[in-house]
């Protein structure tokens, strides 16, 4: 049985996959869809790092997942936001503007119940599954530690000079149109998360001056003076091969001792192995012998002295 809250969920991330406008809906304006595009850069560098860093915050193994980046009017994304959500403004200082951060529930309250010292999944029976609910007060104090952690990680990946993403109080989709124009386009890079077994998602939704100042520092950080790709030719397999490790072993075969001999082993101890100082080892390569060898000191390092080959009667070609 469906309950009405996650039917109204259902029906509105439905809408969003069915309003939302993708990077190649927008080749017709070529520069718009380059900005789009831009983010892609770094999501997959800010997914990685932030892993790095919940997962130490909350002592649990987390992975983050870039699962797309879209582009439409903020507008249709706000129309289509699941309720109740988590969203956060972030202040881009010195810039003008702010960067939003929506958190599901499904991902903010096994964040918490870690954080409480729970398991990461008790909190699910009361407040997702049933309905859902809204943060308590207490509870939106303890998430704003954890936006914080996810400002800092684009600050640290972006790299853009003096700039500040300052976590703001928790606000309701109705005010969001004081961070963006009905009609702006947005970027909205959407992540899923695995924290301790559990599975949930959040949004990253970036206004254009952010985009365009994202852009402008790749472009910089990108080799101008020759754009031009060199190839150089690859050495051929023979050679590479050639330079490859292979594990290769010096013994005796062949060679018996008394029970007692091996019982009365101890540190220090001289085993004698009953064979002739003139009988050869073996120099074995993959398990296959292949010549008699000589234990012998070249140096400060042992060697070994090869004498007759070893007929490869046992060989078989593959």
């Amino acid at each position: 049985v469906v309950s009405k809250s996650e039917g109204l969920a259902v029906e509105r991330e439905c809408a969003y996959h069915k309003h939302k406008e993708t990077y190649h809906k927008h080749k017709e304006k070529g520069e718009e869809a380059n900005t789009a595009n831009e983010p892609i850069h770094s999501a997959l560098g800010f997914a990685r790092g932030l892993a790095s860093s919940l997962s130490a915050y909350l002592r649990a193994y987390v992975a983050v997942n870039l699962v797309s980046v879209e582009q439409l009017s903020f507008m249709e994304f706000s129309q289509c936001l699941p309720s109740p959500t988590c969203l956060v403004a972030l202040d881009m200082k010195p810039f003008e503007g702010a960067a939003v951060l929506e958190l599901n529930p499904t991902l903010v309250f096994p964040i918490i119940e870690l954080l409480l010292g729970g398991a990461g999944s008790a909190a699910l029976a009361g407040s997702v599954v049933d309905g859902g609910r809204e943060l308590s007060e207490i509870e939106e104090e303890i998430m704003l530690d954890v936006t914080t952690l996810f400002a800092r990680q684009a600050e640290a990946v972006w790299r853009i000079p003096n700039l500040s993403l300052v976590p703001g109080a928790r606000i309701k989709p109705t005010l969001m149109h004081h961070c963006f124009a009905a009609s702006e386009k947005v970027a909205v890079l959407r992540f899923g998360v695995e924290v301790a077994g559990m599975t949930g998602a959040f949004k990253l939704v970036l206004p254009t001056e952010l985009l365009n100042v994202l852009m402008t520092q790749i472009n910089r950080e990108e080799p101008t003076k020759d754009s031009r790709v060199r190839t150089f030719p690859a050495p051929p397999l023979r050679e590479r091969i050639l330079d490859c490790d292979f594990q290769v072993s010096s013994e005796l075969l062949g060679l018996k001792v008394a029970v007692r001999d091996l019982i009365a082993l101890q540190p220090g101890s001289v085993l004698k192995l009953r064979a002739p100082i003139r009988t050869p080892g073996t120099l074995s390569a993959g398990g296959r012998n292949l010549f008699e060898a000589v234990p012998v000191r070249n140096g400060t390092q042992r060697a070994a002295q090869l004498g007759r080959r070893i007929a490869a009667t046992d060989w078989k070609r593959r």
